[in-house]
């Protein structure tokens, strides 16, 4: 632009306060992953199975449905914390799947292209980017979990009665904390492989080689040394038993119920699972922080 046409001026427009300035991160993120239109498709069929639970839940209390086939309520599955444990299991393992083909878009692009300092030097921080891209997973998982189980407890409870609502209550709370449990470990992970492996597919197969390696890993250790501690490096077990404690004693007679999260080496205490789940974030907290500078050194 020639200077003397004088015709620029800066943005005097309203500004968006500093608190909120880092969700622009997630708005444009979300418009990068509508163009992957197999994610897209993915993510709508993870919506099947609520849509096939909310069905039953129906079914349930419809008694001229239930003569129409010839069945009955006692043949239907209660709606009890194990239905939620199955339910939850289902769209956990759904929930992996995207986080494991959508989370590598998030940071490895900035990092391949040397985009970090560019992005620190507007006015948010570190933290502010990291939860910037974590809400991109953490909104997109919990449409998936914790959503659409609490809408199903909301159903039942509509259906049973406020009494069964109030006394079922611990179930809505392990369905919620349990999937939170789920996008954050998921999260953690997916942005930490995202920002050291550059190659999206490498790293959601790293995503995939962490979690089945790590059931393989934790059950060879039990069987050579006849011990049931290998386990807690098998996060399928260390997430079911997590889970079990959520939803109370009555799901752990069904503890298989959860499809994906099975409940090897009961030895191992509660407080270990725990543990390692905190120990495995905070890891992968320590190698994104790693990655996130405003400055590169290079050698």
């Amino acid at each position: 632009m020639a200077v003397y046409k004088r015709t620029y001026h800066g943005y005097d427009g309203p500004l968006t306060p500093e608190r909120w300035r880092f969700l622009v991160l997630p708005r444009y993120t979300f418009d990068e992953m509508r163009k992957n239109r197999k994610l897209n498709n993915f993510f709508m069929f993870c919506f099947a199975w609520p849509l096939v639970c909310i069905l039953f839940v129906y079914m349930n209390h419809n008694l001229s449905l239930l003569r129409m086939l010839h069945m009955n309520a006692l043949q239907m599955m209660t709606v009890d914390a194990n239905f939620f444990l199955i339910f939850l299991g289902v769209q956990s393992m759904l929930a992996f799947f995207v986080a494991a083909f959508g989370g590598p878009s998030l940071v490895a692009p900035d990092v391949a292209n040397n985009a970090i300092p560019l992005y620190l030097s507007r006015p948010f921080s570190r933290l502010e980017y990291v939860l910037g891209k974590a809400s991109v997973l953490a909104i997109l998982l919990s449409l998936m979990t914790w959503v659409p189980g609490l809408l199903l407890f909301l159903l039942e409870g509509n259906f049973s009665g406020a009494s069964w609502m109030w006394d079922n209550r611990g179930i809505a709370i392990g369905v919620f904390l349990g999937s939170w449990v789920w996008i954050v470990v998921l999260t953690c992970q997916a942005l930490a492989f995202s920002a050291w492996v550059r190659m999206k597919h490498l790293s959601s197969a790293m995503l995939f080689i962490v979690y089945f390696g790590s059931s393989a890993f934790g059950l060879a250790i039990n069987v050579i040394l006849h011990t049931s501690w290998g386990s807690l490096l098998d996060i399928s077990h260390i997430m079911g038993s997590v889970w079990i404690s959520l939803f109370g004693p009555g799901a752990a007679a069904h503890a298989r119920g959860a499809v994906f999260f099975n409940i090897q080496g009961r030895g191992t205490p509660l407080w270990t699972s725990w543990l390692m789940l905190a120990l495995l974030c905070g890891f992968c907290l320590r190698l994104l922080n790693k990655k996130i500078q405003a400055v590169e050194v290079v050698k």
